[in-house]
């Protein structure tokens, strides 16, 4: 069976994915730091007839999502599509406007999101590049493309993040491995805040299998 491993998963986007993918006949891998709430996930997810497993890890700590990506091969036989999409909660981040950005401003964004999915590919690329096969999926906002002033260190990041996965994709041409750039740009879910567009993550998750499938795509995006 293969498989996808997807790093930050959670009751939205993550397990939407998940289902996405498990419906197709992959084995699903679960990677963030709350054992119970990715237990639940496992929970309902095999319910559905899909097969899950959990491996807890923070990505901000390489070593151990090194170690749960490790695990999950493991457990699984390899891992064939990496979806990379950190929870973080803007509620509890300082943001900035561009001119009043610090260096210590951007390294927290920078950590959580490009330096979390650098780690987490050079776990499973190795293996990926020996068999001539796999997808690696990097979720970002629409920050990554059109900033906004207020979003000014986080954009910053994002575009970083994005600058890399489309260099990936091109290191990776001819390989049989494919890195592409999701970009959402809308807000996930039924609680958006008046005037900001939205849409449930079972209408946005179909974007990611067609990443999969179309390889030669770097990039896709969701918008309203």
């Amino acid at each position: 069976m293969p498989s996808i491993a997807i790093v930050g998963a959670g009751p939205g986007m993550g397990l939407a994915i998940a289902r996405t993918f498990g419906s197709r006949g992959f084995d699903v891998a679960l990677i963030a730091r709350d054992q119970d709430k990715l237990d639940d996930l496992v929970a309902r997810l095999d319910a559905e007839g899909i097969t899950a497993a959990a491996f807890p890890a923070d990505v901000l700590d390489h070593e151990a999502l090194t170690q749960a990506l490790k695990g999950a091969a493991t457990r699984f036989g390899g891992i064939d599509v990496l979806e990379y999409s950190p929870a973080g909660s803007l509620a509890s981040a300082k943001l900035t406007a561009p001119s009043e950005t610090d260096p210590a401003d951007v390294q927290w964004a920078m950590d959580l999101l490009l330096n979390g999915a650098i780690a987490a590919t050079r776990a499973v690329l190795p293996a990926m590049r020996e068999a001539g096969a796999g997808t690696l999926i990097y979720t970002n906002g629409a920050g990554s493309i059109d900033p906004t002033p207020m979003l000014g260190n986080l954009n910053a990041a994002q575009a970083a993040l994005r600058n890399w996965v489309l260099g990936l994709h091109k290191e990776l041409a001819d390989t049989g491995v494919r890195a592409a750039h999701a970009v959402i740009g809308v807000w996930v879910g039924t609680d958006a805040p008046p005037g900001v567009p939205a849409a449930p993550a079972e209408e946005i998750a179909p974007l990611y299998w067609e990443l999969h499938t179309h390889h030669d795509e770097p990039e896709r995006a969701f918008t309203a």
